[in-house]
């Protein structure tokens, strides 16, 4: 094993595993942490965690043990994983799992880089841009669970963790992999322990894999993976991509994210394919609701695929979250889709199409799967997977990954 990742979520594991596969790194994904696992031929290892908004003490002890089981396993690396746009709140979880794997590794320093170029996330004088947007202007100021306020990671990093922040600038990452690497020798002598680093292009990115590649522990989004995964693999992908190509045209779509993109996404599907609005109220009172929601799927044409979606607007979320309080709604949602994809299985849906991070998780908990193989890439950071031990494929979407025609390009692969 080359490379071990723990995850803080289902669609940010797939989104990593996806682009070491693309960048030539034989890799396995789990749900959890297993008790044991057959790891012949694989070079990096992906734990997918739910720890992004759990209790913060919940995410230290769940990181905690993933890597003990890498480490267990001779992994040379630790790469932890969140999103791209930083998803945190002032306590946490990024700071004190950050924290807390430094302490178990001995290490005083690490890597801050949730910069995706391809994905328009981009880091400028130690501010995380959405686009053309910084991140606090951008749609993820209105996060129903880790609303963004702040663009700059500096001042993010250091207001849930417990130490300093230094920013490495373009000026000093444009100079390349050599230049890069002195200054995180002189900001370490000077007792920063959170290197943030400017990433404007795809370039930026490998050169601090090139500068990073030495560090016990890096931190960040998936484009890290890009140049680390150039660096320690074979570029031998197509095996890889081959064995978590998606098995069957029988699918469904449940978009449980809330995101603008996901918005855009619902919106330009439901012109295309049957869809359904998710009843929240119904979640928390018909028992049977899941079970009259598998049956209008399984009424419907097989294709295009059709959709329920709990997507909706940040101002009918709000009357949604103050009626029902947030997280009853929000446990509501996600076992109602997990309670159908349950029983759309067991009438022979093998593949399905998932936005949203918590939803993705409960889904995949759902069904029992274990351990994935990665597939081909629909959007980038977005690949199909499939299950090891089962015929199964999942799409896990991040909310804001993907262009409009992301549930539609889906299915594409299912006719290659």
């Amino acid at each position: 094993m080359k490379l071990g990742v723990i995850a803080d979520d289902f669609t940010g594991a797939t989104d990593i595993a996806g682009f070491l596969v693309e960048n030539g790194l034989a890799t396995i994904q789990f749900s959890g942490i297993p008790a044991e696992a057959d790891l012949t031929g694989v070079d990096a290892v992906v734990i997918s965690l739910k720890s992004r908004s759990c209790p913060t003490s919940e995410a230290v002890r769940d990181s905690l043990a993933a890597l003990d089981w890498l480490k267990a396993r001779g992994c040379p690396r630790i790469y932890q994983k969140y999103c791209s746009t930083f998803d945190s709140t002032a306590a946490g979880n990024i700071g004190p799992v950050t924290d807390a794997l430094l302490t178990a590794l001995d290490s005083q320093l690490t890597l801050i880089c949730p910069a995706l170029p391809v994905n328009g996330r981009t880091v400028y004088q130690g501010n995380l841009f959405v686009g053309t947007q910084p991140l606090a202007e951008s749609g993820m100021r209105h996060h129903p669970i880790t609303p963004m306020t702040d663009s700059n990671l500096l001042r993010l990093m250091e207001a849930q963790a417990g130490g300093r922040a230094g920013l490495v600038p373009f000026t000093t990452i444009s100079q390349g992999p050599s230049a890069i690497a002195d200054a995180f020798e002189q900001l370490a002598a000077d007792g920063v322990r959170y290197v943030v680093v400017d990433t404007l292009t795809e370039q930026h990115l490998l050169d601090i894999a090139a500068a990073a590649l030495d560090m016990s522990l890096v931190t960040g989004g998936s484009g890290l993976a890009i140049g680390l995964a150039r660096l320690l693999g074979d570029g031998n992908r197509a095996a890889a991509r081959e064995a978590g190509r998606p098995l069957c045209k029988r699918a469904v779509v449940l978009s449980g994210s809330c995101s603008e993109m996901t918005n855009r996404q619902v919106a330009c599907y439901q012109t295309m394919a049957p869809s359904l609005a998710l009843d929240v109220a119904a979640c928390l009172t018909q028992a049977d609701y899941p079970a009259e929601l598998a049956r209008w799927v399984l009424r419907q044409p097989a294709t295009p695929a059709p959709m329920i979606h709990a997507t909706t607007s940040p101002n009918e979320l709000a009357a949604i979250q103050a009626r029902f309080g947030r997280e009853a709604a929000s446990e509501a949602v996600e076992l109602c889709f997990a309670q159908v994809a349950v029983q759309l299985r067991e009438a022979g849906v093998e593949s399905f199409i998932i936005a949203g991070g918590e939803t993705s998780s409960r889904i995949t908990q759902a069904l029992g799967i274990a351990a994935f193989h990665i597939g081909p890439q629909i959007a980038p950071g977005v690949p199909w997977v499939r299950a090891t031990d089962a015929p199964l494929s999942l799409a896990l979407k991040s909310g804001n990954f993907g262009d409009e025609t992301f549930f539609s390009r889906a299915q594409e692969f299912f006719h290659d």
